[in-house]
């Protein structure tokens, strides 16, 4: 805490700090003065939710990426690489075997319901209870 006021008088620094638990921070540290901002980052939104699917779904057309976002409401980013890395090993061991017996696949790669069968093995990281803490943390500590 002593260092930053001498940081921060450098023109050209910019200090970035990054936290997934302001509760376990001292308060000293949260005080004015410190940090210009405080800028609050919670789980990703339906669009962001949204965006984050249609990466791992390859723009396939025939994935209902409305389904996956309604699906993955509490989930991060990293919650849903899980998910769509576990789609994406059973649709590739499917692939294998329809290839190996010569049979007429359909398109291959992970469906609708490969990612939602995938979404149903996976627990998101973040809980209801996290939620509220965190808008309450927003409401006691953000700075924009």
């Amino acid at each position: 805490l002593k260092l930053i006021p001498g940081f921060r008088e450098g023109d050209e620094r910019l200090l970035v700090c990054a936290t997934n638990s302001i509760r376990s921070l001292d308060p000293a540290f949260l005080r004015p003065g410190r940090f210009d901002y405080l800028i609050p980052i919670g789980t990703p939104d339906a669009g962001a939710r949204a965006a984050i699917w249609s990466r791992y779904t390859a723009g396939r057309a025939d994935v209902d990426v409305a389904a996956l976002v309604a699906a993955t409401e509490l989930f991060t980013p990293a919650d849903i690489e899980h998910a769509a890395r576990i789609a994406a090993q059973v649709s590739f061991e499917r692939d294998l075997e329809s290839v190996g017996a010569r049979g007429a696949a359909a398109q291959p790669g992970a469906t609708t319901a490969d990612y939602l069968e995938a979404v149903a093995q996976c627990r998101p990281t973040v809980t209801p209870a996290m939620t509220g803490e965190f808008h309450a943390d927003i409401t006691a500590h953000a700075r924009f």
